[in-house]
């Protein structure tokens, strides 16, 4: 039987909103680790932004890294090119400067050109 935590996750990374609202109604730490050790946030599906909103709503660490690579959701964003998530963790208090991942990276170091373009333009990168 999967935990709380994990239904949470697993909702979370498919982009259930629906799933993951109920759950987070009724009480759901959207901070807790699932079985694996990662939060809802650093599972979620990241061209979700709807997501990221609500699991940071309902009080979500934005900048939680992952135990094992250093990454945070940033850099999980910028990574995979989800400019509109990325804006989404930054506005709630992630940085794109930090944290360094265990590769000597930080969020801005993975953006493209145009992603930087859009971060000028939300003002971002001052």
């Amino acid at each position: 039987m999967a935990t709380p935590a994990d239904q949470l996750a697993n909702a979370a990374a498919r982009g259930d909103l629906q799933l993951a609202s109920e759950m987070l109604e009724g009480g759901a730490d959207p901070n807790a680790p699932n079985s694996l050790g990662r939060t809802p946030i650093q599972v979620m599906m990241m061209g979700c932004t709807k997501m990221a909103e609500l699991l940071i709503s309902y009080g979500a660490y934005p900048s939680i890294q992952d135990p094992d690579t250093g990454t945070s959701p940033a850099h999980d964003a910028a990574r995979e090119g989800f400019v509109d998530t990325l804006i989404v963790l930054c506005k709630a208090g992630a940085s794109i400067t930090e944290p360094l991942d265990k590769y000597g990276k930080r969020p801005i170091d993975l953006v493209t050109e145009q992603m930087m373009e859009v971060l000028r333009q939300e003002q971002m990168l001052d």
